[in-house]
């Protein structure tokens, strides 16, 4: 039977939490991204700078100038896309949105990946078992995105229908945590 990480990482949680206490579960080793230690003493953007899977997300961030924002304490869960998530869009997307006269539509559809506080993948299993399967949770930018599991997987539905797959999940920061996908999500 294949497991997904999300649902490693929530066994892990409760596991630990049985034997010795939340605390050991806070404590757990960060799973590595894009050949890096995550740590989780750094916040999100000196994290995400040194994940060669994140290159193009690290790129938008600057372009929107919304390093100082994800470098304050927040907390802050960031569905993080891939470099290969971004390659997925049509040709010509990513350059499009990069340039100074996209800012605005750049930095909705990253503030559309970020949601205010911090929830871990315990939290949001939790949020959508409550809610007959699916979490709804609304981001900085103001739409919604939809949590739910398929399987062992979990995913994250966009406001256009579109799906992305959490690959790994549970990438605690100093100032929340990060969720890797493999699909931009689109506000």
């Amino acid at each position: 039977m294949k497991f997904s990480p999300m649902t490693i990482a929530l066994a892990s949680v409760i596991l630990t939490a049985s034997s010795g206490g939340i605390a050991q579960a806070q404590m757990a080793k960060n799973p590595m991204v894009g050949g890096a230690a995550m740590l989780p003493n750094k916040d999100i953007v000196d994290n995400a700078v040194n994940s060669k899977d994140h290159t193009t997300l690290v790129a938008a961030v600057k372009a929107a100038g919304l390093v100082d924002t994800l470098k304050s304490a927040g907390p802050f869960t960031v569905f993080a896309p891939t470099n290969a998530a971004f390659a997925k869009l049509p040709a010509g997307t990513v350059d499009t949105l990069l340039k100074p006269e996209n800012k605005a539509t750049l930095t909705g559809v990253l503030t559309y990946h970020v949601v205010p506080g911090k929830m871990n993948a315990t939290d949001i299993a939790a949020k959508a078992a409550a809610n007959g399967g699916k979490a709804m949770l609304t981001t900085a930018q103001g739409e919604n995105l939809t949590v739910w599991q398929k399987g062992n997987d979990w995913y994250v539905t966009d406001a256009k229908g579109g799906s992305a797959k959490i690959t790994i999940a549970d990438v605690n920061q100093s100032n929340g945590v990060i969720h890797v996908i493999d699909t931009v999500l689109m506000p």
